[in-house]
């Protein structure tokens, strides 16, 4: 990203040369005036860094927190007295895998099952090898672990959250995002209320205390309860001040500041964190630390400043100008007093008109066929790209011995899907690079499939989990510059909000390896191909006048080709039938003279 102090506007220029200016109508149009990619810019770009790390850390941390050896047998207190080996224990007590049972669970021996022996007394008899005839019976007196892989013992580990309990890591993960459903209508409703940033420094706050009461818990219940009000801060901790960041940056730098930072800042954050949890090896203090980077929030008021699209949202004009003025002698410019005088009027008749507006709510989208389709699909959509995001995520610790540097590589796969957005996603659409990002998810799902397990397989995943990456990307301003102006921040939340029920799903597709090892790379293969030809199904929204009204939104698309690809010049954006009515091809298509809206500016 290059940032640095902002050449005078051209409209500026031209200004104080007597020329006319472009009329001062919204936030953007006076963006270029105090500097749209300054130096102050460049400072909430790297304020962003720690809330970004606060981010991952609160996705990504209790997937440590509940990590279990994949080398765990039944306990024999019998051969426990006795002073030998691990590998004496195993051959005279537990059950050997088949070979199928073995390269499914990465073990040599059953996890759930021993054997039904008096064993000192084999053991004094001399034999030291099991007949496989004897009777067999689940395990009884809990679970040995071998933390030669996995340096430290989890709380799964420790409540022996395995065979027939291995479902509660699952649960605990699902509580934590039904807080991220009751967080998000809470900490949503101060946003809109009270303020950006008092709604980020209260919900980093309770991330913050609510991971530290994590490292008390001693039962599931305790657990589940702390990680389901950790949930509450998840999304809205980072988001806020994203968006606020991306509003204060002009237009033409967004999608490459959007892209890159939380490329840059989430790669880092969840890179490391494999690392942060071997070398401290202890899931106590492990919530502890990755708590550490939610104490920056307290700096919010001090550090952030309010959004100016929320000041005039709640009427504040004055205060917006106030943010702005901060904005121009940071960056070093000079804006005239009539600029803000005329930026002061718009907003008002904005407001004005805005009043007129706040009577459609979010089941007027449901109220015409066509832009109800549309809405259930990108609802559909999103779910599926949830839920095959979390899928990977957490298929990670079935899939190598070394749980750590896969998911260490699997993490870094969001900066070469910031850098790929970055460059091709203004070139050659959202439709279909969402649909060859989830393509490219599902081949690379089957292919990990077919493959042994070893590097070669964990190498597949991580080539499926790139595409999800990028599809993820793609869906945050997908609906947002689909959806009509009027309903448009009702839509996305209702969209985000039912997302959330994919994040509770997710951990239990993992499950499935429960029932037979590869069922989750074959679920989540199918369901990213299902979501990639859903793609399909949606209008593209590259350089197209986006809808302001309901009945605009329920005709946006329907003159556009399947076959329109942005990026060839040969293909035809319009249906044929369209372009014969009309005279020529690719009428009305006018990149120069569209409107782009970014999901960060709701």
């Amino acid at each position: 990203m290059t940032v640095g102090v902002d050449s005078p506007p051209v409209a500026a220029t031209k200004a104080e040369e007597g020329e006319t200016r472009p009329k001062i109508e919204t936030f953007d149009d006076i963006l270029p005036y105090v500097g749209e990619a300054g130096r102050y810019q460049l400072i909430l770009f790297i304020i962003l860094l720690p809330f970004t790390f606060v981010y991952a850390f609160l996705y990504f941390t209790q997937f440590f927190l509940t990590l279990v050896p994949n080398e765990h047998w039944c306990k024999v207190p019998d051969l426990d007295k006795l002073n030998i080996t691990d590998d004496e224990k195993l051959r005279l007590s537990i059950p050997r895998a088949n070979e199928k049972e073995a390269q499914e669970g990465l073990f040599d021996y059953l996890k759930c099952e021993m054997y039904d022996q008096n064993f000192t007394a084999l053991w004094e008899s001399g034999i030291r090898e099991a007949n496989s005839s004897w009777s067999r019976i689940p395990c009884q007196y809990g679970w040995n672990f071998n933390y030669s892989s996995i340096p430290y013992a989890s709380i799964a580990s420790e409540l022996e959250w395995v065979c027939d309990k291995s479902y509660l890591s699952s649960a605990a993960q699902s509580a934590f995002f039904i807080g991220s459903i009751i967080g998000g209508l809470i900490f949503g409703y101060i946003a809109d209320h009270y303020g950006r940033i008092p709604a980020l420094v209260s919900c980093n706050a309770v991330g913050f205390f609510a991971s530290i009461a994590t490292s008390f818990c001693n039962d599931f219940w305790t657990f589940a309860l702390a990680r389901l009000v950790v949930g509450t801060s998840f999304d809205n901790c980072f988001n806020i001040l994203f968006i606020i960041v991306i509003e204060y940056v002009g237009p033409k730098y967004r999608t490459l500041v959007a892209n890159m930072s939380f490329g840059l800042y989430f790669a880092a954050a969840a890179g490391l964190l494999p690392w942060i949890a071997y070398w401290i090896a202890d899931w106590r203090m492990l919530s502890w630390v990755t708590a550490l980077p939610l104490i920056t929030a307290f700096l919010g008021p001090w550090i952030a400043p309010e959004s100016a699209r929320w000041y005039l949202m709640a009427g504040k004009v004055d205060k917006a100008i106030e943010m702005l003025k901060k904005f121009e002698k940071v960056n070093g410019k000079k804006v005239k007093p009539e600029i803000y005088d005329e930026f002061e009027k718009s907003c008002n008749v904005m407001m004005e008109r805005d009043k007129k507006l706040n009577n459609y709510t979010v089941f007027d989208l449901f109220t015409k066929p066509r832009l109800a389709r549309i809405t259930i699909v990108l609802v559909i959509y999103w779910l599926l790209m949830v839920l095959t995001f979390d899928g990977h995520v957490w298929n990670m610790k079935l899939l190598h011995r070394d749980v750590f540097t896969s998911f260490s590589l699997a993490s870094l796969t969001e900066l070469p899907a910031a850098v790929l957005l970055a460059l091709f996603l203004d070139k050659w659409g959202r439709r279909w690079m969402g649909f060859a990002s989830m393509l490219i998810c599902g081949i690379f799902s089957f292919v990990a499939l077919a493959t042994p397990e070893g590097t070669i397989k964990v190498a597949m995943a991580i080539m499926a989990r790139l595409g999800v990456n990028v599809a993820a990307n793609i869906g945050f301003q997908y609906a947002a510059e689909m959806l009509p102006t009027v309903v448009r921040a009702q839509g996305v939340s209702l969209i985000h909000i039912i997302g959330y029920f994919a994040h509770i799903i997710g951990p239990y597709v993992v499950y499935l390896a429960e029932i037979q090892r590869d069922l989750p790379l074959l679920v989540l293969g199918l369901i990213s191909l299902a979501d990639a030809l859903l793609t399909l199904t949606l209008p593209e929204t590259l350089d197209q006048d986006l809808p302001e009204t309901l009945q605009e939104g329920n005709d946006f698309g329907k003159e556009q080709s399947f076959w329109w690809i942005p990026c060839i010049s040969s293909s035809h954006e319009k249906k044929p039938k369209y372009r014969r009515k009309i005279g020529k091809e690719n009428a009305g298509y006018d990149p120069g003279s569209v409107v782009k809206i970014e999901s960060t500016k709701l």
